[in-house]
């Protein structure tokens, strides 16, 4: 029993001698954006905005719909190609500038 005690490997212990990172430590620091010092504000806009997740909001959103049009119609569309759903949009909002939508 004795032999299998001083056969295991002795416990590790952490080297990292670093300090610990206190917020007196943070509120000592800079913020800079690209190499240029920004306000903490900014600093803290900035850092939110890189760590958001998935595409950036659009400045005008679109809505999604089940809109049912005639065979034909769509087929003249998708025949002109990839973009055809943004054209047939820019066609309707063109329609709507010479006609009243009641």
């Amino acid at each position: 029993m004795n032999a299998r005690i001083r056969n295991l490997p002795k416990p590790w212990v952490d080297p990292d001698d670093a300090p610990e990172l206190t917020d007196d430590f943070f509120e000592q620091g800079e913020w800079k954006i690209n190499e240029q010092p920004v306000s903490t504000q900014e600093g803290a806009t900035a850092m939110c905005k890189a760590l958001s997740r998935g595409r950036p909001k659009a400045e005008s959103t679109k809505l999604a719909l089940t809109v049912r049009y005639d065979a034909e119609v769509v087929e003249a569309f998708r025949a002109t190609g990839k973009g055809w759903q943004t054209r047939m949009n820019a066609a309707l909002r063109d329609w709507l500038k010479t006609h009243s939508p009641a």
